[in-house]
């Protein structure tokens, strides 16, 4: 099983941006965890990083064909892409959106996601961990849809 793992805009920043947010912790380190969990599950993660909208997309299309399921973490496009949702839509296969803040104990503009309106389930407000959890829930979410 292959999961595609996306990360938007500034999240390249993380462990030195807004700490009182987001934490210390570095995208690199989220990396690691999740490369360690993928081991333990059996699963192979390809894990990108891109402050372009466009960037996003295209890697959403390239998964179709190459993937069995994605973890997204839009940051800023969650609230203002329609054609990230869309791109996620048009591939038909399972996604989870990750937020290492609680979106909905924030700005209310940050209450809005278009990418949750397509994806399987959202997990937000566990820090790293976030990304953790999401890829059990997703390597248990397809597991079950192989069963049937």
């Amino acid at each position: 099983m292959k999961i595609l793992v996306l990360n938007g805009p500034n999240l390249n920043l993380l462990g030195t941006r807004e700490k009182n947010i987001y934490g210390s912790v570095k995208l690199e380190d989220i990396k690691k965890e999740l490369e360690k969990l993928a081991l333990e599950l059996s699963v192979e993660i390809d894990f990108l990083q891109t402050n372009s909208e466009t960037g996003l997309i295209e890697k959403v299309h390239y998964a179709k064909n190459n993937f069995d399921g994605i973890i997204i973490n839009p940051a800023a496009y969650t609230h203002t892409s329609i054609a990230l949702m869309d791109a996620i839509a048009a591939v038909d296969m399972p996604a989870v959106e990750v937020h290492l803040s609680n979106l909905y104990a924030r700005e209310e503009f940050r209450h809005k996601s278009y990418p949750a309106k397509v994806c399987i389930g959202q997990i937000s407000g566990f820090g790293q961990h976030s990304y953790t959890l999401a890829l059990r829930a997703l390597v248990e979410y397809i597991l079950s849809k192989k069963t049937l």
